[in-house]
């Protein structure tokens, strides 16, 4: 089969090298439009279900909302976990489905049975799904800061709202876009029950006087001669003397209005979380990719449309600030490899030059290693797969051996060209290339071959170490397979072109093959008389290597340094969200001083779209560093020691690390121990022990104990027998008070 397509390649010649720069000119084109990412899809299918929760506590919130959630999704087919999160007045329980099923499909059947669960769930509580994005899918965090003295933190979170939002979400490739911080504007009516016993007036009339205040309606059609009016009544307004002046009821023909039982005004919305930036308040938005988009494009398009929504912001408002820019680390991962990819078919091509002394048999050995990159990229594109660190990791282990075959058919042929020119009667040249690539193309399948078997166990690792290297495997064994092909079909052609013809600079062996030769033929000479204690060493250095390998540090990835730290900050459960705010303010002054610390960015506490359901008493800080003479231990030591003093735990990470992190082992951190068991107490204090006990170890830094800790709470029992007695429904008595404390 091989000698009949290198006699084929050979008698259409033409053909071949026609389809040798159809193959260039298709592998350039799609890599231009072929998806740039830090990492392969690491995206396990999970659907998010999200339910506010109004002022619940945890413990409500989990036997009333997460719990029936959890039971409704547990038995659809293809789920292999079902997980939850609960927290005051929120619940987000997350489906993860089976590797590589359809995200469209697990959506439907999530939707369907959410359809069922919500009959089960307490009145007035809707939930929802997430919006389909990735795990490395928060690609920016852009602060909008803004000056005190001239905009309100409630006019800079309707800006964020109503202009910047709607803008990155008509951004084809934007999953979401999460605001934090500010304030939200809202029509606030606070009700004073002493005004309702004097005007006897109902807290039912109230609400259902603003239940139908503002509303637009439908009238039908009124008919007047030949002409037909469309009646459209419009009560909405945004006048909040139209509230004030609202009626909640009729009493001794005259109508009470809302003002005379209530205070009415604008208000700024209950807030469980706050951004800042450089110490001073702002809006950080949050903006998410969908799974399939490129990440470099994405984050070009959006940086565009913030410029051009720059041009017209609010008096008050700065220029966005870019905090975190995840295509910064995907650029200059990328730009790596490339170089080394660079630097290695420049020093292929040294090397080639250096030994075969011919610059046309160099060329045509070149000539492999575009052909065989290009055709990869091909194979990537239509199998789905990105350009990220792992596929050009694959393609730079690879280029060493990308000329193997083609130096080894070049080789042969220039020797069997040069074995035909001494004949008395020379042979055609188109039979003499024929035989001579045959002669060495079984070596050259076999070892090939070899190699590739080598890899193949890397498509048999499950899970997330699957989903990871096999991409690097694919870029290898393609690569190495389109360079057998090029070896067989277009180095032959090339041979027939350039060698053929062409005078021969040198007549046997190049200086340096020669000199190696004889260095070569030295070392034999004097070892086969020591055969014995050669082969003795050599197995003793075999042994040696073998045991030295259980004391080799190991880790799933090499470190990183993307040039931007995370850095946590956790105060106790039940804090509140000034205090943590003044806290959090203070973490950001102190490693604002630190020199190679460039801007610092605060987010505290949860955004009302973010899934990541984080208290209070969270503060994650964004941290831009420059480039320093001082060693990236020593910055993070200085940030560490001046963060210690606080009254909280931290741990100081990356952004895509941590993300890492909390994929593999479910929290953000690279090691992460799980004490089980019925008594919190018990458990807590293990805990302490444990990381007291942990913290003498060489090498851990940041440790620290989960916050599980009692939240402080206001406890009501109802007495159900004084009010059955004073004929009040429990159920009635509950609406009242959280009416009244709301």
């Amino acid at each position: 089969m091989f000698a009949a397509l290198i006699d084929f390649s050979l008698r259409q010649r033409l053909v071949v090298l026609g389809l040798a720069m159809l193959l260039l000119v298709m592998g350039m084109a799609v890599l231009r439009q072929t998806p740039v990412d830090v990492f392969p899809d690491l995206n396990r299918p999970t659907v998010t279900i999200m339910t506010e929760a109004g002022g619940m506590a945890p413990e409500e919130v989990e036997q009333r909302v997460s719990f029936p959630l959890e039971a409704g999704m547990s038995g659809l087919p293809g789920v292999s976990r079902v997980r939850s999160v609960s927290g005051p007045g929120l619940s987000v329980v997350y489906v993860e489905f089976a590797w590589g099923s359809d995200p469209w499909l697990n959506r439907q059947q999530v939707s369907e049975r959410l359809a069922q669960a919500r009959g089960q769930l307490p009145l007035g509580l809707t939930p929802q799904m997430g919006p389909m994005s990735s795990i490395m899918g928060e690609i920016l965090l852009v602060a909008l800061p803004a000056d005190p003295a001239k905009v309100s933190p409630m006019q800079v979170r309707e800006y964020a709202d109503w202009v910047v939002r709607p803008r990155l979400l008509g951004i084809p490739g934007v999953a979401q876009v999460i605001p934090i911080g500010g304030e939200v504007r809202q029509y606030r009516v606070e009700i004073h029950p002493d005004r309702l016993r004097d005007l006897d007036v109902s807290r039912a009339e109230v609400e259902e006087a603003l239940r139908d205040f503002g509303g637009n309606g439908g009238g039908g059609f009124l008919e007047q001669g030949s002409r037909e009016y469309l009646i459209r009544p419009v009560g909405q307004t945004t006048d909040p003397d139209a509230l004030r002046g609202l009626a909640v009821a009729v009493r001794q023909g005259q109508p009470v209005l809302l003002h005379q039982v209530a205070t009415v005004g604008m208000a700024a919305a209950v807030r469980r979380g706050d951004g800042s930036y450089q110490g001073r308040p702002a809006v950080i938005l949050s903006v998410q990719k969908q799974p399939a988009a490129d990440s470099v494009q994405l984050t070009r398009a959006v940086e565009l449309a913030l410029g051009e929504l720059a041009l017209q912001r609010p008096a008050g408002v700065e220029a966005p600030a870019f905090l975190f820019r995840q295509a910064d680390f995907i650029e200059r991962a990328v730009g790596n490899v490339a170089t080394a990819l660079r630097d290695g078919a420049v020093m292929v091509a040294v090397v080639l030059f250096l030994f075969l002394l011919n610059v046309r048999t160099t060329l045509i050995s070149l000539v492999a290693i575009p052909l065989s990159l290009l055709a990869a990229v091909l194979v990537f594109r239509y199998a789905g797969l990105t350009i990220n660190t792992m596929t050009l990791g694959g393609l730079a282990i690879a280029m060493g051996e990308l000329v193997d075959d083609a130096v080894v058919d070049v080789e042969n042929v220039l020797r069997r060209l040069r074995e035909n020119t001494r004949l008395p009667q020379p042979r055609p040249v188109l039979p003499v290339i024929a035989a001579a690539s045959r002669e060495v193309r079984s070596g050259v399948v076999y070892a090939t071959l070899i190699v590739l078997l080598a890899f193949a166990p890397l498509f048999a690792l499950p899970g997330i170490e699957g989903r990871l290297f096999t991409p690097l495997g694919v870029a290898y064994m393609v690569s190495i397979l389109a360079s057998l092909a090029v070896a067989m079909t277009v180095t032959p052609v090339l041979c027939y072109f350039l060698l053929a013809r062409a005078p021969l600079l040198h007549d046997g062996d190049s200086p340096l093959t020669a000199w190696l030769k004889r260095r070569q033929a030295a070392m034999l000479k004097a070892a086969f008389p020591h055969s014995g204690r050669l082969l003795l060493a050599g197995g003793v250095l075999v042994l040696a290597a073998a045991a030295s390998v259980p004391f080799f540090p190991r880790t799933f990835l090499p470190p990183f340094n993307e040039g931007t730290l995370t850095v946590n900050v956790v105060l106790d459960p039940g804090i509140t969200l000034a205090e943590s705010n003044r806290i959090g303010t203070l973490a950001e002054i102190r490693v604002a001083e630190v020199p190679e610390v460039v801007q610092v960015g605060r987010r505290t506490g949860r955004a009302e779209l973010d899934e990541h359901a984080e208290g209070v008493h969270y503060t994650e800080m964004d941290i831009d560093l420059r480039p320093s003479d001082r060693p990236r231990e020593v910055v993070l030591a200085d940030i560490r020691s001046r963060l210690a003093s606080l009254p909280a735990s931290t741990s100081v990470g990356q952004p895509i690390s941590h993300r890492l992190d909390h994929l593999l082992s479910g929290v953000r951190a690279q090691i992460a121990l799980k004490i089980h068991g019925d008594d919190l107490d018990r458990l807590r204090g293990l805990a302490v022990d444990l990381r007291d006990r942990l913290s003498g170890i060489p090498g851990l830094t940041d440790i620290y104990v989960e916050k599980q800790v009692r939240v402080p709470q206001v406890r009501i029992r109802i007495d159900h027998a004084a009010a059955a007695r004073y004929g009040i429904a429990p159920g009635q008595l509950l609406r009242t008070l959280q009416q009244d404390l709301e």
